[in-house]
């Protein structure tokens, strides 16, 4: 017979392979005796969330990845601020009271990111490249904002306020001392991959910040390594965004 734990905790997404959240969870419950479990809801469509929520009562939190951090949106009752900046969700809290049940939904990427690159913040680095215009950049761009750097997409195609690549020239390098890279280029297994900026205009007052964790050292890290850069993969963002699902569920931040 299958253990029955106190709280549930989960991840909604489709297609789900390997999950970072239900390891690292599973892994932190047992190691700190939280009588809790984490499991992937492999769902096809976001309607079928309310039939996961109706067949768990136990279900304390949710986290959410591709394809439906925008499609849960119209499901919950209230949403946090930067959440709605960004467009996206993550990270749904479940605040039941004696009669009923209401969804409050957060983006903890953002307090991932703002963590991790915070202390690598300099007065020279005021100003951000960040390539790419996916839900991931959203979340840095807002970031950005947040700490206070001024941010500007770089794109593969000619978009009103954004800038292509062809358009980074030694001026423009010179003027934005922070690289973020939020493409899928150089993920494994397609190392040898890596966005196409003149690495050539970097210094060593230049930060290039890769999401990717996995190789350690990208492609886009080491060739920027090579000019003095310093560079950071987003293995910490990844850490800090599940720490913080956590402080949220449990209300250990404002909310």
């Amino acid at each position: 017979m299958e253990k029955q734990y106190d709280k549930l905790y989960g991840l909604i997404g489709y297609p789900l392979g390997h999950s970072f959240s239900q390891n690292y969870f599973n892994q932190k419950f047992e190691a700190e005796n939280i009588d809790a479990h984490y499991v992937n809801f492999e769902i096809p469509d976001i309607g079928d969330l309310m039939e996961v929520i109706s067949e768990n009562s136990n279900l304390c939190g949710l986290n959410v990845t591709i394809p439906y951090k925008e499609q849960v949106i119209p499901y919950l009752d209230e949403i946090d601020e930067n959440a709605a900046k960004i467009g996206a969700v993550n990270v749904i809290k479940f605040i039941r009271s004696k009669n009923s049940l209401k969804f409050k939904g957060y983006n903890s990427d953002i307090i991932g990111f703002c963590d991790s690159i915070s202390p690598l913040l300099t007065p020279t680095r005021k100003k951000a490249l960040v390539l790419g215009t996916g839900g991931a950049a959203k979340a840095v761009v807002q970031g950005l904002i947040n700490l206070g750097i001024e941010p500007k997409y770089v794109t593969r195609t000619k978009r009103e306020g954004m800038l292509t690549y062809g358009d980074l020239t030694s001026e423009i390098m010179n003027e934005y001392k922070i690289i973020i890279n939020t493409t899928p280029l150089g993920m494994y297994p397609h190392v040898e991959e890596c966005p196409n900026i003149p690495y050539q205009y970097l210094t060593p007052e230049h930060l290039c910040y890769d999401l990717l964790y996995n190789p350690d050292v990208t492609l886009f890290m080491k060739r920027a390594s090579e000019h003095g850069a310093e560079v950071k993969n987003g293995l910490e963002m990844l850490l800090l965004q599940a720490f913080a699902s956590w402080n949220i569920w449990n209300e250990k931040i404002a909310l």
